[in-house]
């Protein structure tokens, strides 16, 4: 199946001689949640506006659906809805004629019960009538995807969808997005909240500096650059770590009360067992232990801080 996006050898360089993006190469999978993320200035939004035909590419191609962003825009850009980070809703306008008029502006023909479709499916249904200006923040939010989905695109970027949002809204949110996926649209989704990936995301791309580093699927990723920690709280401090141990390459913790060994799930043996029995062959007790995993978070970091 061909790929929804296609962008090929993109860049921008704005008049300032700033160079916002460098040679990227990506491509979107029809139907699925990518997560794009990256630390602030490193391309992202500037990706996004090339994209949606809101900020003109220096080099490179993009299509959608087929259809380059340049030559052929209006097939392009109906296929392409787009929630950016700031809230730009008319205050006093209700939610149907908001989003009953950004569907006008692609023109398309006034279809009431695909309006009634989105507002229900993202909880707004209730609030069809009232001013956006006496919406809840969570509230608001819905209503720019109801805006960004009322002309029925294939594609959905949300740039930050849940900044400034509670927990439990954020929550409520990921189940909008995953429904959304379910009724076969495309979901590019930027966020500071990487947990969001890592619950949603059936692949994630990593930008920074304005180049894509890397592009995985989140479950091969968490396996290959994911470890696994097993915690061990001593019964007695160690000051060091005693030179029978040194294989193994652990850490100590909490001023010596704790010994922390790190080990790869991918291998055929973690070394588990051999550390245990070099522990006890030691004379070094411990009263309790816990295993932890490497989160996506760790894993983006540690790609931004180092590279590939």
């Amino acid at each position: 199946m061909p790929p929804i996006i296609s962008i090929s050898h993109l860049s921008k360089t704005y008049d300032s001689g700033f160079k916002a993006l460098n040679d990227i190469n990506l491509e979107i999978r029809d139907g699925e949640i990518f997560a794009l993320l990256g630390p602030n200035g490193a391309g992202k939004t500037t990706l996004i506006s090339i994209v949606c035909g809101i900020v003109n590419p220096s080099e490179g191609t993009v299509t959608a659906g087929g259809h380059d962003i340049i030559r052929d825009y209006r097939a392009a850009r109906a296929l392409i809805g787009l929630v950016p980070q700031e809230m730009s809703i008319a205050p006093f306008e209700s939610v149907w004629a908001t989003v009953g008029f950004s569907r006008g502006l692609f023109n398309k023909p006034a279809d009431p019960a695909h309006l009634e479709k989105i507002l229900k499916q993202l909880t707004l249904w209730d609030k069809k009538d009232s001013q956006i200006v006496r919406l809840s923040g969570g509230m608001k939010r819905r209503v720019m995807i109801a805006k960004a989905l009322a002309h029925e695109p294939r594609i959905l970027f949300l740039d930050e969808p849940t900044a400034g949002v509670d927990v439990e809204l954020r929550r409520e949110m990921w189940d909008v997005v995953r429904g959304l996926r379910d009724s076969g649209v495309t979901i590019i989704l930027t966020t500071h909240y990487i947990e969001e990936a890592e619950l949603m995301a059936d692949r994630v791309g990593v930008i920074n500096k304005g180049e894509i580093v890397l592009v995985e699927e989140k479950a091969d990723l968490m396996r290959k650059l994911g470890r696994k920690q097993l915690t061990l709280q001593l019964q007695s401090p160690l000051p060091v770590i005693p030179e029978s141990l040194a294989r193994h390459n652990l850490a100590l913790t909490d001023g010596g009360a704790g010994l922390v060994y790190e080990y790869d799930t991918r291998g055929e043996r973690t070394g588990i067992t051999a550390f245990l029995g070099d522990l006890a062959a030691a004379g070094i007790r411990f009263r309790d232990l816990k295993t932890s995993e490497t989160s996506l978070e760790d894993i983006f970091v540690n790609v931004v801080r180092n590279g590939k």
